[in-house]
């Protein structure tokens, strides 16, 4: 096995270290940082509003999602900054940063806070790609004692779990995977060639594009935001002062990184769980760890470090169901999700097989992306930090052009531009009422598979529905799936933001 191991990542650093990847990896972090740095952004919008630029410049498989998954990486590692800067989470998983980090940069020490959420950051992203090495091979040979019944409660258990602990009731979270569900129907039906719910639009009977749901629901729902608050929603921040690295405190904190990295990576490779468990996880156990002597909440390095190492390695363990299931661990996973599909890349357990040099040379790449990250994110740290300064009516035209070139240059299509905007619409009416959105492009993603699966299922059993809990893996998922939408009942109280200490 760890020759098998060598000789793929082998494989895979010889894709990885040709000068082009490298271009893709390089550009991809600094714009992944940009993104996370813009508080509201956060990874999944980032992802999806630079897809259509993938199929503009005609990228390959392995190109684009080098360029995705970098993104990806970058925007996690940036979202800390407007945390620590301006106590505005760059997106939902750095939320946590702001307990600690925006009080140690009151205190005169944001240089030392964003330096030390650097390295946190990258001893997370760096070990979870390590794990994804060592735990993806595994984990795709489990994959292939899957049947339909097991894939059917797997999608079930992804439904019943994203977004569930980021909604703020499951009915809600419900009703957005009914959306997507019901979405995911639209066009002819693969077994008796009918078509359904396409109200005899001849443009939906090949079913609708979940890139351009995708972009609208992300990107273009952003843009209707960015109108409605005119800008209004920038804050001011701690100004930041001389940058170096605080050693000392890197030393203090390195059992936190590490015990930090184990908590997130599970929470990761959980489905649905994602960074945002990852984080709060990763947070509590140090606090609890430290107790009322660590004074977690008044701006200690700790608090800064363990949510960063968490929702890091969460960023990482996220890309395994992915990449062995076909089943993302995360939003950002499902927008990677759907480039896959796009790429006619089937993730699964035949991937590591069919396409070893997708998979190990985005491997290999992320290896080398977080060390580019953490050298990049030390010295250009005053240029991220500006990014903050730039304004809604400079940003709002470059999303909608990106978002609209893209789209176009994919299909060619005027209707898709109108969907994609129906889509926008879609989004922030969903927003406004509080119903996650991610759960709506997992239906859309998921639902075809899903369908085919429970139909298999039947065909195999007869009809008997039995079938379904025929395994002890099939019951597992169901069980799995059962608490996974009730357990955020009773825990949703606790992950709300705990209070900070005053000074």
């Amino acid at each position: 096995m760890e020759i098998d191991i060598l000789s793929n990542l082998a494989l895979g650093f010889s894709i990885a270290l040709s000068p082009y990847t490298l271009f893709l990896a390089v550009v991809g972090c600094f714009l992944g940082t940009i993104i996370g740095a813009l508080p509201g952004l956060g990874p999944s919008n980032g992802v999806a509003i630079l897809i259509p630029i993938t199929f503009a410049l005609g990228l390959d498989a392995t190109s684009a999602l080098v360029l995705m998954t970098s993104v990806y990486y970058g925007a996690m590692y940036g979202g800390r900054i407007s945390s620590i800067l301006l106590n505005i989470p760059g997106d939902e998983p750095a939320l946590m940063t702001t307990l600690d980090g925006y009080p140690m940069a009151k205190a005169g020490r944001a240089g030392d806070a964003l330096v030390l959420s650097g390295v946190a950051s990258f001893v997370g992203a760096f070990l979870a790609t390590v794990g994804l090495m060592l735990l993806a091979p595994v984990l795709a040979r489990v994959a292939f004692m899957f049947g339909p019944a097991e894939y059917f409660a797997l999608y079930l258990l992804a439904f019943c779990t994203l977004g569930g602990m980021a909604s703020n009731n499951q009915a809600k979270a419900a009703l957005s995977s009914c959306i997507g569900l019901g979405i995911a129907m639209v066009g002819v039906d693969d077994s008796s060639g009918l078509p359904r719910l396409t109200g005899g639009n001849l443009h939906l009977y090949d079913g609708i594009d979940f890139l351009v749901a995708i972009v609208g629901l992300f990107a273009i729902t952003e843009v209707f935001f960015f109108i409605e608050s005119h800008g209004k929603d920038s804050s001011i921040g701690v100004k930041l002062e001389k940058v170096t690295i605080p050693w000392k405190d890197i030393w203090v904190t390195r059992w936190t990184m590490l015990r930090c990295t184990v908590i997130g990576f599970i929470a990761g490779v959980l489905p649905g769980a994602g960074a945002s468990l990852g984080s709060f996880l990763a947070y509590t156990t140090e606090k609890s760890i430290a107790g009322e002597k660590g004074k977690f909440g008044t701006g200690v390095p700790k608090g800064v470090a363990a949510p960063e190492a968490g929702n890091n390695a969460a960023a990482g363990g996220a890309l395994v169901p992915m990449l062995t299931l076909g089943v993302p661990g995360s939003g950002t996973t499902a927008v990677l999700l759907a480039l896959l599909v796009t790429l006619n890349i089937t993730p699964g357990p035949t991937l590591f097989t069919e396409n070893p040099d997708v998979v190990w040379g985005l491997i290999a790449t992320l290896l080398i992306a977080n060390v580019v990250l953490l050298l990049m994110n030390v010295p250009m740290m005053r240029i991220f930090v500006r990014i903050l300064e730039v304004p809604a009516w400079l940003l709002l035209p470059g999303v909608t052009m990106v978002s609209f070139v893209g789209i176009y240059s994919l299909s060619g299509s005027y209707f898709d531009l109108l969907l994609m905007v129906c889509f926008g619409v879609l989004g922030y009416v969903l927003r406004k009422l509080s119903i996650p959105t991610v759960p709506v492009i997992l239906g859309i993603l998921l639902g075809g598979h899903m369908e085919t699966s429970l139909r298999r299922a039947m065909v195999l059993s007869n009809g008997e529905w039995t079938y379904l809990f025929s395994s002890p893996i099939a019951i597992g998922l169901w069980a799995a799936a059962v608490a996974g939408f009730i357990a955020p009942l009773f825990l949703r109280k606790v992950i709300k933001k705990p209070q900070r200490v005053e000074d």
